[in-house]
């Protein structure tokens, strides 16, 4: 065992959720959901004061498939195992997966970089490091390449509120130079008013039905916040991924983001 898998297995790190106990409840928002058919939540952290603003509070502490935004959480594991250099590092197990680059990969949310990145991680080491911060219930119960995908797997958008704010201040247990690799990956918009970050997620549930996240962070004036848009819908041909994107970039415009005054 190397010293980082020591230390990590003798010092317990929690992924803390933020608190929501006084929260601002912005039943306003409720709009934005309805427009786009769908049910969900949005949450938000000021850093600057520590505010929280949430959408539907009771979907905002429920625990759900992370989906497809788990990339966020192998990756940090693939670079701190050694399995990923950087962003052009492709991964090849001698499936049949296409050759692609991390950077890419990442970008696209495309699944088989990140079921061969697993396989090669390995169920001990994943555990370990799903263990060590706590990611929402740990399960990782079912086949190395598909518990985040199978609802094994879950966490509350509130849990994954705080893993942005640690992520982006390198509070996890990851090596700084794996916790930048992917802030760059997550890099959306650098406008000269503002940087936009977020990654986004899909998973289907229980009831065969869509779901997807969008979760990241908007700096302006050197100042950081916080988000996570959660969706659902029945309609299984609906692009969740697209309706995230547009409700959450309507709210933060409600909230005066883009205009490089906040």
């Amino acid at each position: 065992m190397n010293k980082l898998y020591f230390l990590v297995s003798i010092v317990l790190f929690t992924l803390a959720s933020c608190t929501v106990n006084n929260a601002k409840i912005k039943n306003s928002y409720k709009k934005y959901f309805d427009s786009a058919h769908v049910e969900g939540s949005f949450c938000f952290l000021n850093n600057q004061v520590g505010d929280i603003t949430v959408y539907n509070m009771k979907m905002d502490t429920e625990r759900v498939s992370p989906g497809t935004s788990f990339r966020i959480l192998n990756t940090l594991i693939g670079i701190q195992t050694g399995n990923i250099e950087n962003e052009n590092t492709e991964i090849n197990d001698n499936a049949d997966t296409n050759k692609i680059p991390l950077s890419k990969a990442f970008k696209n949310s495309f699944v088989p970089y990140f079921q061969a990145l697993a396989r090669k991680i390995g169920k001990d080491s994943m555990k370990l490091w799903v263990d060590s911060i706590s990611y929402g219930d740990k399960n990782i119960n079912g086949p190395i390449d598909s518990f985040w995908l199978n609802n094994q797997l879950k966490i509350s958008p509130d849990e994954q509120l705080g893993f942005m704010s640690k992520l982006y201040f390198s509070q996890l247990p990851f090596q700084k130079y794996a916790q930048q690799i992917v802030q760059d990956e997550m890099l959306q918009e650098d406008d000269t008013l503002y940087k936009y970050s977020y990654a986004t997620g899909t998973f289907t549930d229980e009831k065969n039905n869509p779901n997807a996240w969008l979760v990241g962070w908007i700096e302006e004036n050197r100042h950081v916040y916080f988000f996570v848009t959660y969706l659902k819908a029945e309609n299984k041909t609906q692009d969740l991924v697209k309706d995230a994107i547009h409700i959450n970039r309507a709210i933060l415009q409600e909230m005066g983001f883009f205009k490089g005054e906040k």
